[in-house]
């Protein structure tokens, strides 16, 4: 049995990326562990996934780990026993600290890492560095909470190394250079394609953003400068909100634009394939510089990433900030590079 636990929409996009790609001929040998955020907009999306897996096939459990005093251990006392029997893990997460709890119980030879975005790419290069797992975007070496968890931290660590009984694969969209012995799947989003599309193309562009703001990477007020003056540029009418962007901040961007700030319900990658979406994407360094290329090939639409200003970034911004969100731009196939200067 294929165990799967995912924490975010793009993760379960991407394990029914995974069972399309290399889970054969039988989808219901797969099952779906959904561990829900507490936010509104990630559940919303969640659930919607949910439906579309279960479309396929695949067995979804939806599993409440978080919010309620006692959660945690709860969820944990009563997923033991299906992590104990399963014989291929697939996690979306390897940086999420009760996923790592959940691979101390793991009896299973293969494990498998589907993307949960650019993190994906940090994550292989810790692994290849030795390094203890960290998000980028997270400033000095943590608190208590840190150092209590560590032991599981240092065990999960173990579990992402391979060895000659234990199989470890990364399936992924994005560029990575994996530690020896770590397999590479590339995801082309092939499910996607299938399943959707091609889009109605328009004649406008559209913007995709980010969460920066909210995770203390980036000022408010540069960022609505650049969003803007993209609009203004490339004659943007929609701006396709991320998941955990502010209500506050959302309202701020469409009196100051003027541009339809639209929640999508789905990954962008599903709704830009459904359509209809401009004939230019615009973004920021994310994920969806490297997957929207994927989902929308053959269409002619035109990706576009607007760089990072080293100047909005906060000053308690982590020190990788800067590097890591230059890499994600650099690395991106197929896009057009937009540079900051010319839109702030």
């Amino acid at each position: 049995m294929n165990l799967a636990f995912v924490e975010s929409p793009v993760q379960l996009l991407n394990v029914l990326e995974w069972v399309h790609t290399e889970g054969g001929d039988d989808p219901a040998a797969t099952t779906v562990v959904v561990l829900p955020p507490v936010d509104p907009m990630s559940r919303g999306q969640l659930r919607r996934m949910a439906e579309l897996a279960r479309d396929e096939g695949i067995a979804v459990r939806w599993q409440e780990a978080r919010g309620e005093s006692g959660a945690p251990l709860k969820a944990l006392r009563a997923l033991a026993g299906l992590v104990r029997r399963a014989d291929h893990i697939v996690i979306g997460d390897p940086f999420s600290r009760y996923v790592q709890l959940l691979l101390t119980l793991v009896r299973a030879e293969r494990l498998t890492v589907v993307d949960d975005g650019t993190a994906t790419m940090e994550f292989v290069a810790q692994l290849a560095r030795g390094e203890r797992l960290t998000r980028w975007h997270r400033k000095g070496r943590g608190g208590p909470r840190e150092l209590v968890l560590a032991p599981v931290t240092a065990t999960a660590r173990r579990r992402f190394t391979p060895t000659a009984r234990h199989a470890v694969e990364v399936f992924t969209a994005m560029p990575v250079e994996p530690p020896e012995g770590v397999t590479v799947t590339a995801n082309a989003f092939t499910w996607t394609r299938a399943r959707f599309g091609p889009p109605t193309i328009g004649r406008g562009a559209d913007l995709v953003g980010t969460s920066l703001v909210e995770t203390g990477v980036v000022d408010a007020a540069p960022y609505q400068e650049a969003v803007a003056a993209l609009a203004r540029t490339h004659g943007a009418t929609r701006y396709f909100a991320h998941r955990r962007e502010s209500a506050e901040k959302l309202h701020a961007l469409e009196a100051a634009t003027g541009l339809e700030i639209v929640r999508p319900d789905l990954p962008l990658e599903l709704i830009a394939r459904r359509g209809p979406i401009g004939h230019t994407v615009v973004s920021f360094p994310s994920t969806v510089v490297h997957t929207l290329p994927l989902a929308l090939a053959g269409t002619g639409v035109n990706v576009a990433v607007c760089d990072i200003a080293p100047e909005w970034l906060r000053t308690t911004a982590s020190p990788r900030a800067q590097g890591f969100l230059s890499g994600v731009t650099e690395t991106a196939r197929g896009v057009q590079r937009l540079t900051s200067t010319a839109h702030a």
